[in-house]
């Protein structure tokens, strides 16, 4: 059974023909520029001859960096700019990304090597249910208008590049506006204050110790958001006039 699947950088051919190479659990992928048979050769000067190794573990995959002097970086392209590094020599560094990319750099250009483990293992059956049920890590309720807030700030990421730059609040405004015509820069302002309260960012204004000023809070918020899925593209409605809605935008927050 295949457990990981390597696709290639892209080449001059059509990408959408761009060769898969699929791992079962214990096989070995050698990379290179002078890769031998069935080892997966990369035709750039820039890239070692004997580059890295990649080795599927189940429901996981290993890199080993085997270039003298170049640091490789594992990105996880859903993870809000998730990512490791591999540095040379490194054997065996373990991956946990279920979707990663492998970037190379190579004499002024950076080749991406995808990297899929869509395997899944799960336990068998629920543990038993006695004692006290354990308190949500987070408290969010998706038919508030703080969750609307939350999830417009969190979208170009979701939908787009990991480091796509966050909406402004005016942006914010503007894209819920449709389905909550109400929205104005002061009630998106007041719900990424309450967010960044509600989720522990920064203490609350009845405690004793209001704590420093929280510097970049939209940029805090949507990393904890995207880290723990707090936000999914499944929460993402795009407007299509009046009928369709944004979770919560008619409630209040």
């Amino acid at each position: 059974m295949y457990s990981i699947i390597v696709v290639p950088p892209p080449t001059t051919e059509d990408e959408r023909n761009r060769t898969q190479i699929r791992l079962a659990p214990g096989e070995r992928l050698t990379f290179g520029r002078s890769a031998r048979e069935n080892d997966l050769r990369i035709a750039h000067d820039g890239v070692s001859r004997r580059a890295g190794e990649i080795t599927a573990q189940g429901a996981f995959w290993i890199l080993s960096n085997l270039s003298r002097e170049q640091t490789y970086v594992v990105e996880n392209p859903e993870g809000a700019g998730e990512h490791i590094k591999v540095g040379p020599g490194r054997l065996d560094a373990p991956v946990p990304f279920e979707f990663s990319r492998i970037v190379l750099p190579a004499a002024g250009d950076l080749l991406p090597v995808e990297v899929w483990a869509p395997r899944h293992d799960y336990r068998d059956g629920e543990s038993e249910r006695d004692g006290d049920t354990t308190a949500a890590a987070f408290s969010l309720d998706s038919s508030k208008r703080y969750f609307a807030v939350l999830a417009a700030l969190c979208e170009p990421r979701l939908r787009g590049a990991s480091h796509a730059p966050l909406p402004t609040v005016d942006q914010v405004v503007d894209r819920l506006r449709p389905n909550w015509p109400a929205a104005s820069r002061t009630s998106v302002q007041w719900n990424i204050d309450y967010l960044a309260v509600k989720l522990r960012l920064k203490p609350g204004p009845d405690e004793a110790d209001s704590g420093p000023r929280l510097n970049g809070k939209k940029e805090s918020l949507v990393s904890l958001a995207l880290r723990f899925d707090l936000v999914r593209e499944d929460d993402l409605v795009v407007p299509s006039g009046r009928s369709s809605s944004w979770p919560g935008c008619g409630h209040r927050g």
